[in-house]
Parts: structure tokens; C-alpha cells; sequence
């Protein structure tokens, strides 16, 4: 993989970022422009947008799943790279119809927006077709804009960022996040026996903390799903299947945890959700691209997708807890 510096690309380490004490730091996104629909400069508009995705990467699948969700597939269009991350980063499918003609990696449709730009080519990325260039490649702002920006262009009205409930959803978010979202990484990427430690703690404790949470109450926030249910499922979905394994996040999976597991299935049969997670290129990415973490790329073979499919018992417990 690498990065580009003053817009020369930059071959690096798979897997580096972590700090003197072995900590990894993930770096801020860079590119925070907002769709509206009063209007600006990047009004919604259906056909105006395209998505730049991996099936691998949990930030873009939130982005995927959001698009699904609020009935947005004949509005917004997507592409999907391809699995395998090698020296050049992320690799377009040459067949596939994208905004920037001729490119071939994800670099190209950072440099169509900066040619100067410095950084890592990273994905989700909201692109703009009329204005050629990036909208915005930070996955918490883009499906927000998905939630209420394009909300005369789709027949769905479901708001999974309600004002009376955002005082709940943002401290869910931000641990989540801080402890599991990025946690998994921390734990993966940690250069140091006492980095890891300290990550894994920090990660199995919210878990410990979510399956007490969700043992009382059917959702992380309020009466209804939110986007803290979808983040947080982005994560879970790839738990057993690669970060056990290959982050070394294994003190426990979620299939021991009853609540989680029975949230997480509640949450992949929501219809269009399931079709969004393709696991033989989620786990293909994962062990087949981090060289550095498994250095023989062998994919683990497990565990069974169809465990996904036994029925959950989300519909005894509460929207929320008494």
C-alpha cells in the first residue's frame, strides 16, 4: 500500500501508523464538504453523485448499507474496488463506469480532486461527478448527508439521526468508536506488547459494556435503530470472521456473547442489508493485504455465514431499557 505526498505516489508499509510506543494513530480525513438540499455548493441532485466503496473497509460499508437503506440506489451510483490492497492501494475493476476516465487506482480520483494532494487514498469517497472531485471521504459525515440530504429524491423518510435522540447516539458513537470501531485496529496494528494490551482492554470491555446494554433494550439508542445500531454493526459483522483471528482479538467472539449475536443477526436480516456484505472479499482483503500481520496471506476458512441466518429473539426485550 502507500500514500501520496505532494501528489507522487509513495509506496509504504502495509499496516504502519503506530506511534513511538507502538500505539497506532489513525489519521483525520481531509476532504469534510457537505451535500444540502437547500442547495450551495454541492446541492443534492439525483444522478450528480457517485460512491467509491470497498466491500472490506467497515467505513465504506456504512456508506453502502445507508444508500440501501433510504432507497437510494437509482440516485446515487457506486463503485466497488477490488479486494486486494497491494503496492498501488486500492485497484478499480477496468470494467467498471466511474466518473474519472482512465483511472485505475484510487490515487486517480484523489489527484482528479487535488493533484497536489497529500495523504492516504482511502475509501469511502462521495464524489462529484458535475464538479469533478471529492465531496467528502469521512464515512460519519457521508451517511448523514445519505440520511436527510437526498430526502426529496426517495419515498423513505426513516431518520437514523433524530434531534430528540442525538444526545443519546453521540457518547454510543464516540466510544464505540474510540474502543471498537478503531479498536480492532488498535488491536491489529499495535507494534508493542503493551500498545495491544492496552487496546484489547479497552475493546473487550465495551463489548462487555454493549452485551449488558443490549441484554435490556432492543437498540443502542431510544425506541429505534439508529445510525449508532449501523456503525456499530459495520464492526461486528467482520468480528468473528477477521478480527478475532487476524487483529488478535480473540479473548472472546461474538458469538459467545448471546445479546450481541442475536443483535448482530436481528440487524444483517434487515432487507438490503445482507446483500451488502460480501464476506469471501471481506476476509480476502484482510489476510490476503496485510502482509505485515499475516505474513503467509492464508485466508482463514471460517466461521459459517449461515449463523447469520437463525432466528434472533430481539422481539422479547424493549425499544429501550425501563
Amino acid at each position: 500500500m502507500g500514500e501520496l505526498i505532494d501528489g507522487v505516489w509513495h509506496v509504504v508499509p502495509a499496516g504502519n501508523g503506530a506511534d513511538k510506543s507502538g500505539r497506532f494513530q489513525r489519521r483525520d480525513t481531509q476532504f469534510r464538504s457537505q451535500i444540502t438540499r437547500s442547495g450551495g455548493d454541492f446541492p443534492a441532485a439525483a444522478g450528480r453523485y457517485h460512491i467509491y466503496a470497498a466491500h472490506a473497509c467497515p467505513w465504506a460499508h456504512r456508506t453502502v448499507m445507508f444508500r440501501t437503506l433510504k432507497g437510494l440506489e437509482d440516485v446515487i451510483s457506486v463503485s466497488m474496488v477490488k479486494p486486494l490492497m497491494g503496492d498501488d492501494g486500492w485497484e478499480l475493476y477496468e470494467d467498471d463506469p466511474h466518473p474519472v476516465a482512465g483511472a485505475r487506482f484510487m490515487r486517480d480520483i484523489y489527484l482528479a480532486a487535488d493533484p497536489k494532494y497529500t495523504g492516504r487514498c482511502s475509501v469511502p469517497v462521495l464524489f462529484d461527478k458535475e464538479k469533478h472531485t471529492i465531496v467528502s471521504n469521512e464515512s460519519s459525515e457521508i451517511i448523514r448527508m445519505l440520511n436527510d440530504a437526498f430526502a426529496d429524491f426517495t419515498d423513505d423518510r426513516t431518520d437514523y439521526y433524530p434531534a430528540a435522540l442525538r444526545a443519546e447516539i453521540d457518547p454510543v458513537n464516540d466510544r464505540v468508536y474510540r474502543t471498537l470501531n478503531n479498536g480492532v485496529y488498535r488491536c491489529g496494528f499495535s507494534t508493542t506488547q503493551a500498545a495491544y494490551d492496552e487496546a484489547v482492554a479497552e475493546l473487550f470491555n465495551t463489548l462487555d459494556w454493549l452485551e449488558d446494554r443490549l441484554s435490556g433494550q432492543r437498540y443502542l439508542a431510544g425506541d429505534r435503530i439508529t445510525e449508532a445500531d449501523w456503525r456499530l454493526f459495520a464492526t461486528l459483522i467482520r468480528f468473528d470472521w477477521v478480527y478475532h483471528t487476524h487483529f488478535k482479538c480473540n479473548r472472546r467472539k461474538i458469538a459467545e456473547y448471546p445479546a450481541l449475536m442475536n443483535y448482530t443477526r436481528e440487524l444483517y436480516q434487515v432487507p438490503g442489508i445482507a446483500a451488502t456484505v460480501d464476506m469471501p472479499k471481506i476476509k480476502e482483503h484482510y489476510f490476503a493485504s496485510h502482509e505485515k500481520v499475516n505474513p503467509t496471506r492464508i485466508v482463514a476458512v471460517g466461521p459459517d455465514l449461515a449463523i447469520l441466518d437463525q432466528p434472533h429473539d430481539r422481539d422479547r426485550l424493549p425499544a429501550r431499557a425501563a
